[in-house]
């Protein structure tokens, strides 16, 4: 009861169950330790949970997977199921003798695996929903949002950080330790864990940047090819996305690269050596972990509410670019970010050359900075950072 009692309200909720009148089942996934298990348990109060994480009850539903299911006649939460994937077919027959909606929730911390093995199984019959770590309008709610933005940008917005007592650096060690290096380990069969290492912190230092594989292999000592899985492995565990630029030419030449970006900016800094708001404030990258922060809130609040991302960035062949173009149709909103606390004419001119070109498809342009204050200037809503979780606001 304590979970319930206590968990900071998540945004994602209503969306679940609203999927829960229409859908058997909904498939809750997202990175280790973003909240999965605390949502399900407090959507389903009062049924039964089982983590299949446990070896003793992972080995019960892989010897007898129809009396392990016995145990739900009403339905529960199946945790960290890409653990038990066999299970899936025994839970189809289920759900379809059943007729009931709202039955389960599966979480599982991996794409890889799950994915197929839903898709194969449960076509159909399963919602799927991820979540991501707190979104700045989830801990402005809860009264717990950092003060200034270099303490938002280096605690990042995993949930054990806000509600016990330990320091992000000490956290994160442990985290990377614990669940990036084994996942990683479990689904690439990885032998070199210090090339891993190593190419994980040479992708932070490449956060808000456009994604060179061929570059970032040669750095790192491994070929185009394992580059390119690794990052598979990356995406698949919700650590990182990619940003793939927009198609709208405007007559100009466009980069074809997408942009690699973190979830967490809390997560990128630990891997960058940054341990302070001294430090970041101070770190070359900067403006980029600020513009990963700003992006990320862009995903989560497309990710929370179920729908499907429609997020881009512009950029031509001359170095003219927009960080984040949102499409609606035929109308475009572009989003520009900028770290520092002080507006200057200076943030503008991306925006003012898009906007020249887009014409008519412009809609609400936006520029998010480093600052507080929220106003408009010549035509362009000026937003703080503090605001940037609203930006997408229906």
């Amino acid at each position: 009861m304590w979970y319930f009692l206590y968990m900071i309200p998540r945004d994602s909720e209503q969306t679940i169950r609203t999927l829960l009148r229409g859908f058997p089942v909904i498939t809750l996934t997202g990175a280790r330790q973003s909240g999965k298990t605390t949502l399900a348990k407090a959507v389903f109060l009062n049924r039964p949970y089982a983590s299949l994480e446990e070896p003793d009850i992972r080995r019960l539903a892989q010897d007898d997977p129809r009396s392990f299911l016995d145990r739900f006649p009403d339905g529960g939460v199946l945790d960290e199921v890409q653990r038990c994937p066999d299970i899936l077919s025994y839970l189809q027959t289920i759900v379809d003798a059943d007729g009931r909606m709202g039955l389960y929730i599966l979480t599982g911390s991996q794409q890889f695996g799950l994915m197929s093995g839903i898709t194969q199984s449960l076509a159909g019959r399963a919602a799927f929903m991820e979540l991501p770590p707190f979104s700045v309008a989830e801990l402005i709610r809860a009264g717990k949002l950092p003060a200034d933005a270099d303490t938002m940008l280096l605690a990042g917005c995993y949930p054990p950080l806000y509600d016990r007592d330990i320091a992000p650096a000490a956290w994160f060690g442990a985290y990377v330790t614990a669940y990036v290096e084994r996942d990683v380990r479990q689904l690439l069969k990885v032998q070199d864990l210090e090339s891993f290492q190593r190419f994980v912190r040479l992708c932070a230092g490449r956060t808000a940047q456009l994604l060179n594989l061929s570059s970032l292999a040669t750095e790192c000592g491994i070929t185009h090819n394992t580059a390119r899985a690794w990052i598979s492995v990356l995406e698949a565990s919700y650590l990182v996305f990619l940003l793939r630029p927009h198609h709208a030419s405007f007559n100009k030449r466009l980069v074809k690269m997408p942009k690699l970006y973190f979830y967490d900016t809390g997560l990128a800094c630990w891997l960058l050596g940054i341990r302070t708001p001294d430090q970041l404030a101070m770190h070359p990258l900067r403006g980029n972990i600020f513009e990963t922060f700003v992006t990320a809130e862009l995903v989560k609040t497309q990710l929370n509410r179920g729908e499907p991302r429609n997020l881009y960035f512009w950029r031509d062949s001359n170095g003219n670019e927009v960080d984040v173009v949102v499409e609606y149709g035929n109308r475009l909103m572009p989003i520009e970010i900028k770290s520092g606390k002080t507006v200057n004419r200076d943030f503008f001119t991306g925006l003012q050359k898009w906007l020249a070109l887009a014409g008519r498809a412009a809609l609400n342009p936006t520029l998010v900075y480093g600052g507080a204050d929220t106003f408009d200037h010549q035509g362009v809503k000026v937003v703080g950072w503090q605001g940037c979780g609203e930006l997408l606001s229906a």
